[in-house]
């Protein structure tokens, strides 16, 4: 179900809780969310649709890729970008790493560790910092 997006800075500010096997409708909402704005946003963390758990999406290509409780375990090549959010007014200054390792579940619940670069991991970054009460 397409999810109205948050813009409390309040709620997105608090630290998500992982994600468990029961917030399967979470992710489908998240993922259908995404999808409903892809003309304006290419990544989208729970928190963005008001459920406070560890899980994002990231539109990758024409692949939407959900990541349950994802941790990055690894980061290189350090630099500032500029970004804007949909549950927020403007662009503002981010320092991001333009390679980094991901550990993450899938929709089964099967474990990955991926490394990813460049745009995807911008967008990835920008997702796991709102699970982390991190706004830009």
């Amino acid at each position: 179900m397409i999810k109205q997006i948050n813009h409390d800075e309040g709620f997105l500010k608090r630290k998500a809780v992982k994600a468990t096997r029961q917030d399967a409708e979470v992710v489908a909402d998240l993922m259908d969310t995404l999808r409903a704005n892809q003309e304006r946003c290419v990544g989208m963390a729970a928190n963005m649709i008001g459920v406070n758990k560890r899980i994002i999406a990231v539109q990758m290509g024409i692949l939407s890729v959900p990541m349950i409780n994802p941790e990055i375990t690894k980061k290189s090549d350090p630099y500032t970008a500029k970004e804007g959010c949909l549950s927020l007014v403007g662009q503002r200054s981010a320092k991001r790493y333009g390679t980094i390792e991901v550990t993450f579940l899938d929709q089964k619940f099967q474990k990955h560790t991926q490394t990813f670069s460049d745009f995807i991991a911008q967008t990835i970054q920008h997702e796991i910092d709102h699970c982390n009460g991190i706004i830009i």
